[in-house]
């Protein structure tokens, strides 16, 4: 049964793997998605220990409020859903809300290999990230999808999610975190 963990050097090959199949699949990688900054980032040194490792220390840094970060951004916390070294996806929770945040990216944000779709992975990894997100202090927390992006929809619907409005190509739901969602997800830490 696949588990969310922190991010860890031992998915390294599975990871690379996953991203190569984002790259070829074309769907997630827009200029501002998580995945695209990182290639940017770290492509040129995290096919080597040393350079995943630092990529890792990142994502770990992220979620302090006085890391390193450009300066539209904020902390950020990350899970990698994994299922032993395999790779499945990853989900993101934002700490705060910053102009751009509440009217387009929301609080959580995730993804899922384009081989491991459709197999209920992100709706258990967004049930499973809602209460940290509520021990953060955020209740409702906000979540967006592009408005033809129905399988996100669904996900997001699953975890409660109530529909605010549609803004241009993003519907932007209210999730709520206080109550634990019926069949959530685990947390695993590493």
């Amino acid at each position: 049964m696949p588990d969310l963990i922190e991010p860890h050097v031992r998915v390294r090959e599975s990871f690379l793997t996953a991203v190569e199949e984002s790259l070829a699949d074309g769907r997630m990688i827009s200029e501002d998605s998580m995945i695209a900054r990182w290639i940017r980032q770290y492509a040129d040194r995290w096919h080597t220990e040393a350079g995943f490792a630092e990529f890792v220390d990142h994502l770990h840094a992220d979620a302090t409020p006085d890391a390193a970060r450009p300066s539209h951004h904020v902390p950020q916390s990350t899970w990698w859903l994994v299922d032993g070294d395999d790779y499945l996806g990853r989900i993101s929770s934002r700490h705060v809300l910053n102009d751009w945040l509440l009217e387009y990216g929301g609080h959580i944000g995730y993804e899922v290999r384009p081989s491991a779709r459709r197999r209920g992975h992100a709706t258990a990894m967004l049930r499973a990230v809602l209460p940290h997100a509520h021990a953060l202090g955020i209740d409702p927390a906000l979540v967006t999808c592009d408005e033809t992006n129905v399988a996100s929809r669904k996900v997001i619907e699953a975890a409660g999610g109530e529909l605010e409005d549609v803004r241009g190509v993003k519907r932007r739901y209210w999730v709520p975190t206080g109550a634990m969602p019926r069949k959530a997800g685990r947390m695993a830490r590493t």
